[in-house]
């Protein structure tokens, strides 16, 4: 008999259902209290959500077409199923060697000279006393990246045509005067110099503000241990935005086989496919050009499903590195 119920009986403990109902009671309470209280951040948030809600993952359904022999006529629910039909024919097609292989060549470039272009470049920027200065270098690095890319591409083409500026000043050191891009040998040094320089800047604004973050007393406490500008950016600024390089190097990662095609699209032509065409370009004629929707279905999800194994690999790995102290998940 427990003395403190009333009466001298005992008081059993409310029920499971009933303590769970009350629990979500209260939680429901909380939220809407932070709803109301936190409106206008939500609101702000909102655009964003639907954005992805919207065109990233209701499209997501239409993935379904790579199992079926899809006809706009019959719709997604009616066209016939043909299970593993086109991976089985992407696998041992003529140019699935060719695009993997180019499509990794081209990321692993990009990795190796585009990603760490920024973080040079706002290193440099940091070690600039004239502040004046220092804007306006970041200014004029960066303003490449609000050019469209149409634009862009058509600027390249003008430049390295036959007749064009740079082909006409490399002219002059024995290089013959011919359209660059439509030569295998140039086509990818011009891609790779083309996105460091609309990229650079851009990308090291990032970094920039990693930078900012450091505390100025380890600057001083090096200098006072005899470390020049060399040892106190090695032991204390790029440890300072490794955080920083992990996260955005895991980002990368999962868009590894997703180069540039927009890129790559604006500026390839059929004399430079054995270096260019990469997996979202085969996607993009096959699909749009070519009209066979499921085929090129089957091959981007094929892509998609890379990416995230690359993600969730690096992901795996950065964990690992820093004793799961720097990882998206």
């Amino acid at each position: 008999m427990d003395p403190a119920a009333p009466n001298g009986k005992k008081v059993s403990p409310p029920s499971k259902p009933i303590s769970k109902a009350i629990h979500n009671e209260s939680f429901l309470r909380r939220l809407g209290k932070d709803l109301y209280r936190n409106k206008d951040l939500y609101l702000l948030v909102l655009p964003v959500l639907a954005f992805y809600a919207i065109f990233h993952y209701a499209p997501m359904y239409g993935a379904v077409i790579a199992f079926q022999n899809f006809r706009p006529a019959l719709g997604i629910a009616e066209s016939p199923w043909v299970g593993f039909q086109h991976f089985q024919d992407f696998f041992s097609s003529f140019f699935f060697n060719r695009l993997i292989w180019n499509t990794i060549r081209i990321s692993l470039l990009s990795l190796i000279f585009v990603f760490p272009s920024s973080i040079i470049l706002a290193l440099l920027i940091n070690e600039v006393k004239n502040k004046r200065f220092a804007r306006i270098v970041q200014t004029i690095t960066y303003m490449p990246f609000f050019i469209a890319m149409v634009v862009v591409a058509g600027m390249i083409r003008t430049f390295v045509a036959h007749d064009g500026i740079i082909t006409t000043m490399l002219s002059v050191f024995g290089v013959p005067a011919r359209n660059m891009l439509d030569n295998p040998s140039y086509f990818l040094p011009i891609l790779v110099v083309s996105e460091i320089w609309q990229q650079i800047g851009w990308g090291s604004i990032i970094f920039l503000a990693a930078l900012q973050g450091i505390d100025q007393e380890q600057y001083e406490a090096a200098a006072i241990d005899g470390a020049g500008r060399w040892k106190q950016t090695i032991h204390v600024t790029l440890p300072g935005i490794l955080t920083t390089i992990i996260i955005l190097f895991i980002l990368r990662m999962g868009n590894m086989l997703s180069v540039g095609a927009e890129r790559i699209l604006l500026l390839y032509s059929p004399q430079v496919y054995s270096v260019a065409d990469v997996i979202a370009t085969f996607v993009y004629r096959r699909g749009l050009v070519d009209l066979q929707f499921s085929y090129a279905a089957a091959v981007n999800l094929f892509n998609s499903v890379v990416n995230v194994l690359f993600l969730v690999t690096a992901n795996f790995l950065s964990r690992k590195v820093t004793a799961n102290e720097v990882s998206l998940f």
